[in-house]
């Protein structure tokens, strides 16, 4: 048997050993289904022959690695791991029950999507499961996902891509159209978990072995936060303060200086990446003497929309479950190419800076390096913010600031004498209250 059809039962063996079974009511209405389709119950009977499952759904509750959590797995050798009317019941109870008992849920997923022999009474446990994972968020408890089969159609579409964290064994098929129904000629290498790896909705990878360790570390932080506020890290090496503003943002700018990366380090003993397709930032958690916290940095190029979106994805995510955010900010700006404009950046930067400004856990800031315009201001937490010695942060840049006053932005001695009228210095942003200081 393939990788990407590993049985229900050896998944649950391998990520939650000795996990207790919950109850469950397996009837359908009539013999052949709600539809009473016929054969139906034959189909049903043959396919747990085969498989040894009762439904395309087994429901646990019992330890991954360190922390108790009620698990889901889906066993596609019955009947194609479909979702039917019992099995969307099944569903539903495990979700109420993760929420009755304040527990995180892990889904394995190997589903083909809805069962047609039950028609819209199978199609319609969407809707029902879609209720209960909304019922969970608004509860705090965070859930996993792993896309360990071929995972399309209705699994996919809520319990997979609705997770909070989606991880996929390599080579899986992913996709919300499967295998029979998708155009003629769809190149079926977009539909794998590499392809929605590469799109940023799949968060990581991880081999069948890694698995366990994987979905362990990930809850470990979702459910462990750090208590209070992310502590700003200190600077990876010592500076003194930039005499004029011009200093400041020739240090800012310049090839050696320390970046998000370092201050990451400096911050975290471990990271749990999240997906963004932004080469230009970086959103995850970070474990820190054993506790959680999410973190969002720039890494001094210009943000892409698609770049805020994850950011904003981390920041509410977050929030939800009541662990603190670090934000890195290191941006001359937010994307202004056609690029962005066509991708609506000025909408996704409205969704950060609301996600920020609404957000009711500790968000820190720290600005490491460049902090320029709409772009810097999207990331930077009013209340809790402190600058780096080699920083700055402005309305605008010098040069563009320049040009917008009509000056010669050519001119460095204008530029200069721009940037210090900005006051865009380390210590002129403590000065006027607009940080707490500077670090280190």
């Amino acid at each position: 048997m393939s990788q990407a059809a590993r049985p229900a039962r050896e998944l649950l063996e391998l990520l939650a050993p000795g996990a207790a079974p919950l109850p469950a009511r397996d009837g359908v209405g009539p013999a052949d289904g709600p539809l009473d389709w016929p054969g139906h119950a034959a189909s049903r009977r043959r396919a747990a022959e085969r498989s040894g499952a009762p439904e395309s759904v087994l429901a646990r509750v019992g330890r991954v690695g360190g922390s108790e959590a009620v698990v889901l797995a889906f066993e596609f050798g019955y009947l194609g791991g479909s979702i039917g009317r019992a099995a969307g019941e099944r569903i539903g109870a495990a979700l109420r029950t993760a929420r009755d008992l304040g527990l995180p849920v892990v889904s394995l997923l190997a589903s083909g999507g809805t069962r047609v022999q039950e028609g819209m009474h199978a199609l319609t446990q969407l809707q029902v499961i879609a209720r209960e994972m909304v019922r969970l968020r608004d509860a705090g408890l965070p859930h996993l996902a792993v896309l360990a089969g071929p995972v399309t159609g209705g699994a996919w579409a809520t319990l997979g891509a609705g997770a909070d964290v989606r991880l996929a064994l390599p080579g899986v098929q992913v996709g919300f159209s499967g295998a029979r129904v998708r155009p003629p000629g769809a190149d079926p290498a977009a539909y794998t978990a590499e392809a929605q790896a590469a799109a940023g909705q799949v968060d990581a990878l991880v081999p069948a072995e890694e698995l366990p360790g994987a979905v362990a570390g990930w809850l470990a932080l979702l459910t462990r936060p750090l208590r209070g506020p992310v502590p700003p890290p200190p600077p990876p090496r010592g500076a003194d303060p930039p005499r004029t503003g011009w200093e400041a943002v020739a240090r800012a700018r310049a090839a050696d200086r320390p970046g998000a990366r370092a201050y990451l380090a400096a911050a975290f003993d471990r990271l749990a990446p999240l997906a963004c397709v932004d080469p230009g930032l970086l959103v995850g958690f970070g474990e820190s003497g054993g506790r959680g916290a999410g973190y969002v940095a720039q890494l001094g190029t210009r943000t892409t929309p698609a770049g805020f979106r994850s950011a904003t994805r981390l920041i509410r995510l977050a929030d939800r479950l009541s662990v603190p955010v670090l934000t890195l900010v290191d941006t001359p700006g937010a994307a202004n190419d056609e690029a962005a404009e066509r991708d609506g950046v000025g909408a996704a930067i409205a969704e950060t800076i609301t996600a920020l400004a609404g957000c009711r856990v500790p968000v820190t800031t720290l600005l490491v390096g460049e902090g320029g315009s709409g772009g810097a201001v999207a990331l930077t937490a009013p209340e809790r913010t402190w600058v780096a010695p080699e920083s700055y942060y402005s309305v605008l840049a010098p040069e563009p600031a320049a040009a917008v006053l009509k000056r010669d932005a050519s001119d460095p001695a204008v530029v200069a004498e721009v940037a210090d009228l900005l006051r865009l210095r380390p210590q002129d942003l403590v000065a006027m209250g607009l940080a707490r200081g500077v670090v280190g």
